[in-house]
């Protein structure tokens, strides 16, 4: 039973990363095309759109947590303060490698898709899913 509950969160945790991943893309896309920014600045402010929007319904829908929000906030908070100038420092360097910041992108949101969805899971939420009524 537990299984399929992971399994159902895990689902619905691919949803909403979808609908944020969309978000990420198409802000990137306006910076990076239309105001012709760098890379760095248009990915920051990406993920930050996406971040925001991915943790407030992964929150309520999927891990169904009524824990603390500052306090679920900072722990993920936490976890982009080593994920964004990791991921922020080596996209730049791909990039000027000469790797399309498309593909620097995709790869970057395919590692903060995995990887959140397991810190969310073990650590943000952990003993407090389902706790929304």
């Amino acid at each position: 039973m537990k299984e399929n509950k992971t399994i159902w969160q895990a689902v619905k945790f691919t949803l909403f990363s979808v609908s944020a991943g969309i978000i990420q893309v198409v802000s990137f896309a306006l910076l990076n095309e239309l105001l012709n920014w760098p890379y760095w600045p248009s990915y920051l402010i990406a993920l930050t759109l996406s971040v925001l929007w991915n943790f407030t319904l992964n929150r309520r829908y999927t891990f169904r947590s009524a824990a603390n929000v500052p306090v679920a906030m900072a722990k993920v908070f936490g976890f982009y303060l080593v994920f964004t100038p990791l991921s922020t420092w080596l996209g730049q360097l791909a990039e000027n490698a000469g790797v399309n910041e498309y593909i620097v992108l995709a790869v970057t949101m395919l590692s903060n898709f995995v990887l959140e969805f397991l810190f969310c899971k073990f650590v943000v939420y952990r003993n407090q899913e389902n706790t929304r009524k």
